[in-house]
């Protein structure tokens, strides 16, 4: 049986990994009954290991999958109640991998003598910049920027934390680099902007761009986001991206896609609601037209978006009111979902009823992808009768967006195109093997033949 590499945190809805040290009395039985009171606490257990014995005693680490703090107590508790056993110590594993950050500034050249030193630095460097002074463009190819963006927040819309400000969110924007790093070789910096003004923000970035090949936004809020984002593609000759909106739009095509032939459909044979007008919501519409899906409806925090709306309206909304909603529904979310095809979900936990897709079209694609939590659980989907499911642990950004701009920066692109995003939608659409609707995103090569992809795209 074909097998994907699946997280322990998405098979189990976990998110926090913690190893516990125990010490138990050496009787027969006595691990046995530590598990299955973890069991019974509903929670899953990973790997064990003896790390000591004594003459009494062993000493165990014990991997355990929780929900949150409040969950990892409750499993301590329990088995701190059964005699014979001790808790010695807890490991918070998702922070220990986090200590001291997970990039790092390395030198791709070694220094071994003076004279690698004085050509690396000066006086042998002056003869580099004088080139690049006579000729910019030179600048490509003599120094780092043809392998460096910039991953800019100012940490008022992080993951499913929303606001939480600018430092908290510094572990996010390194997770990425990681991830830019191990997948695209690109030297990706995180930088954080302590400001919600608009002007600050595109400011900041536009004096400090020339240090870099592309400029990925990352958990900016909207609308805010939209107008930074349009600014600095206006302002600037290299691509600037808005992860949360084009990557998220870029995966969801690609498992659309996926999904689409899987069940038999084209698109410009089906219909969708999308729940959420946000950065993503509005990105996935606006790739879903470019694909061919014409019957789109939008809904956000006040219902419907329809051509004549004035409840909290802005210019972007008022973009979505002209070109959805084709016959100008005024409906509730319930009866927009009637004999939709599909459901795309960017908006808050729990929104969607079973009820709601059971009024489906037959085999409906259902993508609840709120992060942590998504609209409606993939379980609840599939037994009211969805045909394909997939929520946002499966459906992740980076398996495009390290590709997307690998290729952008291979072409000297000026910006990340649509043309460019529907390629790497398609590459990954057509590497994704049943019943997968993506491909691994921890294949490199998948990750190669997006850039490639993306580059000639660019270029025609």
């Amino acid at each position: 049986m074909k097998m994907k590499n699946v997280s322990w945190q998405e098979r189990y809805h976990a998110p926090e990994i913690f190893t516990l040290i125990c010490r138990l009395e050496d009787k027969p039985g006595m691990l046995g009954r530590v598990i299955s009171a973890i069991g019974e606490s509903n929670t899953h257990v990973g790997s064990i290991l003896t790390i000591g014995v004594d003459s009494s005693h062993k000493v165990r680490k014990i991997r355990v999958f929780c929900s949150d703090q409040e969950h990892l107590a409750e499993v301590v508790s329990i088995i701190e109640a059964i005699d014979g056993v001790e808790v010695l110590e807890v490991i918070d594993e998702v922070m220990e991998i986090h200590r001291r950050g997970p990039i790092e500034t390395v030198s791709r050249v070694k220094i071994d003598r003076i004279s690698d030193l004085r050509m690396i630095y000066t006086p042998g460097v002056a003869s580099v910049c004088k080139k690049i002074e006579s000729d910019p463009e030179s600048a490509y190819e003599i120094t780092g920027i043809c392998d460096r963006v910039a991953i800019v927040t100012n940490g008022t819309a992080v993951l499913g934390l929303g606001d939480i400000g600018v430092l908290p969110s510094l572990p996010v924007m390194e997770g990425k680099a990681a991830i830019f790093a191990e997948f695209a070789n690109i030297s990706a910096v995180p930088v954080l902007i302590e400001s919600k003004d608009t002007d600050t923000i595109v400011d900041t970035v536009i004096r400090i761009a020339k240090s870099y090949g592309a400029i990925q936004l990352e958990d900016i809020a909207a609308p805010e986001c939209f107008e930074i984002e349009k600014r600095l593609q206006d302002a600037l000759d290299i691509p600037v991206l808005h992860d949360d909106q084009h990557g998220t739009a870029t995966v969801a095509l690609a498992a659309l896609i996926s999904s689409l032939k899987r069940t038999g459909r084209t698109a410009e044979n089906c219909s969708a609601v999308i729940l959420g007008a946000g950065a993503a919501g509005v990105a996935i519409t606006k790739i879903l037209l470019t694909y061919g899906i014409k019957d789109i409806v939008v809904y956000d925090s006040c219902g419907a978006i329809y051509r004549g709306r004035t409840e909290k309206m802005n210019s972007v909304k008022q973009e979505l009111a002209e070109i959805t909603n084709p016959d100008n529904l005024q409906v509730s979310l319930e009866e927009g979902f009637k004999g939709r095809d599909i459901f795309i979900g960017v908006a808050r936990p729990n929104m969607v009823t079973k009820d709601m897709v059971r009024s489906m079209a037959k085999d409906s694609i259902v993508f609840p992808l709120s992060n942590p939590v998504g609209e409606i659980d993939i379980r609840d989907a599939m037994e009211a009768g969805a045909a394909i499911v997939a929520d946002g642990r499966t459906l992740n950004n980076a398996q495009a967006y390290p590709g997307l701009f690998r290729g952008a920066l291979d072409a000297k692109a000026q910006d990340i195109t649509p043309e460019m995003q529907l390629a790497c939608a398609l590459k990954l659409a057509e590497k994704a093997e049943e019943p997968y609707l993506l491909p691994d995103m921890l294949d490199r090569d998948i990750h190669k033949e997006i850039a490639k992809a993306v580059a000639e795209a660019s270029r025609k």
